[in-house]
């Protein structure tokens, strides 16, 4: 009987299943009440009356295929000019002429144009990248 006795060892161990039983369960329960909270709404401005652009601007124009124009434009009235422009097919090329024309008049405002079918995150790009070479007054063209 002695020796029966000695093959039993207890086991000091703790038991987990109820734990993970409750865990489920206040899983289940978030995962059905977490819909029914109301999502916030967000009221975007219209785009209303703007204000109207400086006297001399740069303007850059991003189409929809890819491409995009940058040109120095000067206000005169209600007519606008455009003393220089080019066109360019990438980023690069864009962010080289936008660094360049920056450098030569750097007190102009930049103004973006984009086609309205342009991904949303194409102008924040630009936008971005201008912000990278130094162009502090960036505005977005409305009509």
């Amino acid at each position: 009987m002695r020796g029966e006795r000695s093959k039993r060892k207890l086991k000091a161990e703790i038991n987990v299943v109820p734990y993970i039983d409750v865990m489920l369960v206040l899983l289940i329960i978030f995962m059905v009440a977490s819909p029914m909270t109301n999502p916030s709404v967000i009221n975007l401005p219209t785009a209303g009356q703007s204000t109207q652009p400086p006297n001399s601007f740069i303007e850059v124009t991003l189409k929809q295929d890819a491409s995009a124009s940058i040109s120095l434009n000067t206000r005169n009235g209600n007519a606008t000019q455009r003393e220089r422009t080019d066109e360019v097919r990438n980023k690069e090329q864009l962010m080289n002429l936008l660094k360049e024309y920056h450098q030569s008049k750097p007190d102009l405002a930049v103004m973006i144009s984009a086609d309205k079918g342009i991904v949303y995150d194409d102008v924040v790009q630009v936008i971005a990248e201008a912000k990278k070479i130094g162009i502090s007054r960036v505005a977005l063209a409305t009509r």
